[in-house]
């Protein structure tokens, strides 16, 4: 299992060196970046503040319909997540496309000093709005001096 995450985490690395830049700024504006940016990070602060109303209303609807309701949404995210629920720093890494969906990856050190990649699969709304539509959660390989 740890080695089909570390290889998910090379490919994935791999495609993101590999993209060019030209199709990303033909698909996703500055804006969108932002906004997109501004989501996951909305996402978390409420996942940390345990909101389960607000992270539930920045899920796609595909998410919500799945989920139902903002309690079971929550529990699934706090057992599935859990550097991302109690994280002591993030940063926003490289943001790509994969088979037209954007996925932002986010680095995230856990409570405990663990490094995580995190990627966030985007949607965007028929608003023009952008919501998370999942979530992929790699450790990232400790380095040993």
């Amino acid at each position: 299992m740890k080695t089909r995450r570390y290889v998910v985490a090379i490919v994935l690395a791999w495609l993101m060196s590999a993209l060019p830049g030209v199709a990303f700024a033909q698909r996703v504006s500055e804006d969108d970046v932002l906004e997109i940016r501004t989501v996951i990070f909305r996402q978390i602060e409420a996942l940390q503040r345990d909101n389960a109303d607000e992270v539930f209303s920045l899920a796609s609807p595909r998410l919500r319909a799945a989920f139902k309701t903002p309690e079971n949404f929550m529990r699934d995210v706090r057992a599935s997540v859990g550097p991302l629920y109690r994280s002591a720093a993030l940063a926003f890494r490289t943001m790509l496309i994969l088979d037209d969906e954007v996925v932002q990856q986010v680095k995230v050190t856990d409570r405990f000093g663990a490094a995580w990649s995190v990627f966030y699969p985007m949607q965007r709304q028929k608003d023009g709005t952008w919501r998370t539509n999942g979530i992929q959660l790699v450790r990232e390989a400790s380095v040993s001096t």
